[in-house]
């Protein structure tokens, strides 16, 4: 069984501390939301608790589902006491060292010390939160054996086993990492709740190093594999997210084991937290999306307000409003399917490549800006009213897969902006979907359709009939008109065949 009679029964299989977890993050967001302290100290105690009950000479057994590394670094964050770092990084040194417990296995990563792991192994989630504990410690304590770890693995993902719509997690029988290109579609597992990790870990690397890959991960996480995960009414939940189907899926109100809404819950209202970042000399806008931030960019107060129809549409529009005059740099994401990269490696890459120079324009007239890790940088003194405009262009593209990655060989993906399309029979003349071939030169065309799923861009082409004919017999190559909606938008009409990687015909 999971638990026993006692408290710490089984660390590997009970999730004591998973919970743990949970609830020091909880009562960090609560505070920093309210102010207010009550689920704060009963956090502290509880941590204080395990403080004395685990560490070097005490119990030595890691949690067997990782997410209490990254509850104790946010205690840390927030109170400044060093023994919720030093607690963090004890239950992370402690996997794979057998002195201290009886392992658990790849499946938990505790098959051999973190700092010595080359790749992304075992259940999605538990890897994802406890590559996100490794990079704060690597951030906070500059240890080199973290630093070198955290890389390694991050570069084994984005570069072998990462979606085209940012999810991962392969094999559905561990919900979790298969072999290196093993990213079948129609049995993908992709659960929501290891994209909202992934999110989580690729910011903490983002935090750390400030270069813009990490967060050209997470846009591809938040628009794609996450929102995938939600009903576009807020009501209804995927646990995997598949990127091909016969028959068609729907989502569910509730599971019995309901990790996915609840993470769905306190992701969403973090998202603006993604959205910006700032140090005394700088501003980074990550994500775009209209609204207004509030920060303090040294000692100076600064209202920014941004104005974009982002992901419909690549114009971006912010008005700086300091307090008083004040320099510092601002940094705008050009992100990496405007450089021509789908995904910071070659895992992925785009059939035709666009020719484009980014500019920014200040107040009306273009300005020279440097790039700087993947971001524009604008440096100045600032006066309220000053306006910085950014147009990224949105052609819809085509994206094809390293051909190791056996499931995508001959198969091509739909992509515009940030979003990655799929083709759904219920769009199709005669529901045709898994037997459309996308010709290489065939023109695609895109156009915002409000009376559609809410309003959502489309693209459409025409593609050709392959496979067996009218008759179940012939072979036709057959024009068929085609029509992709956002990924995020599939099975919200009747159940039915869906791909993100239709045929391709070069």
């Amino acid at each position: 069984p999971p638990g026993g009679p006692e408290r710490w029964s089984n660390i590997k299989d009970g999730h004591e501390l998973y919970c743990a977890g949970h609830l020091y993050e909880a009562a960090v967001a609560w505070y920093e939301a309210t102010g207010k302290r009550d689920l704060l100290e009963v956090a502290l105690k509880n941590a204080d608790l395990i403080c004395r009950v685990f560490g070097p000479g005490k119990r030595e057994d890691p949690p067997g589902h990782e997410e209490i590394e990254i509850g104790l670094v946010r205690l840390y964050r927030l109170t400044g006491e060093e023994k919720y770092l030093r607690q963090a990084k004890f239950f992370l040194d402690a996997r794979g060292r057998p002195e201290g417990h009886r392992l658990y296995g790849k499946y938990a990563q505790d098959h051999k010390p973190v700092v010595e792991q080359e790749e992304a192994v075992g259940h999605a989630v538990r890897a994802a939160y406890l590559y996100t504990g490794m990079a704060d410690v690597a951030a906070l304590t500059g240890d080199t054996a973290y630093v070198r770890a955290i890389r390694r693995i991050w570069e084994d993902v984005v570069s072998r086993k990462l979606y085209v719509t940012g999810g991962i997690g392969a094999a559905g029988h561990i919900e979790g990492f298969g072999a290196e290109y093993f990213l079948p579609n129609r049995t993908a597992y992709c659960e929501t709740c290891a994209s909202v990790a992934n999110a989580m870990w690729n910011h903490r690397m983002f935090l750390w190093t400030g270069d813009a890959r990490y967060m050209d991960v997470v846009e591809r996480v938040v628009y794609n594999a996450f929102l995938s995960g939600i009903s576009m009414q807020g009501d209804r939940f995927f646990y995997p997210n598949r990127l091909e189907t016969g028959k068609g899926e729907r989502r569910q109100p509730w599971f019995s084991c309901a990790c996915c809404p609840a993470n769905i819950v306190r992701f969403v209202p973090s998202i603006p937290g993604y959205a910006w970042a700032h140090t005394d000399r700088d501003v980074w806008v990550n994500l775009y999306m209209a609204g207004e931030a509030r920060l303090k960019v040294g000692a100076v107060p600064v209202r920014f307000v941004e104005r974009t129809r982002y992901p419909w549409e690549g114009r971006v529009t912010i008005e700086v409003r300091p307090d008083r005059p004040a320099r510092f740099g601002l940094r705008l994401r050009l992100p990496g399917w405007a450089r021509n990269e789908p995904v910071p490696s070659r895992l992925y890459r785009f059939v035709r490549q666009i020719d484009w120079t980014p500019r920014l324009r200040l107040n009306g007239r273009s300005v020279p800006a440097e790039l700087v890790d993947g971001y524009l940088r604008l440096e100045r003194t600032w006066q309220a009213g000053d306006v910085v405009e950014l147009d990224l262009p949105m052609p819809p593209r085509r994206v094809v897969a390293d051909e190791r990655v056996e499931a995508d060989r001959g198969r091509v993906a739909l992509q515009r902006g940030p979003l990655v399309f799929s083709l759904e029979a219920v769009d199709q003349p005669g529901g045709h979907v898994l037997d459309v071939a996308i010709p290489d030169e065939a023109p695609l065309w895109t156009s915002f359709r409000p009376d559609l799923l809410g309003g959502v861009q489309v693209i459409t082409g025409e593609g050709r009939l392959v496979g067996a004919g009218s008759e179940g017999t012939a072979k036709t190559d057959a024009g068929q008109p085609f029509t992709g909606i956002p990924y995020y938008a599939w099975a919200h009409r009747e159940p039915c065949a869906m791909t993100v990687w239709p045929l391709r015909a070069p």
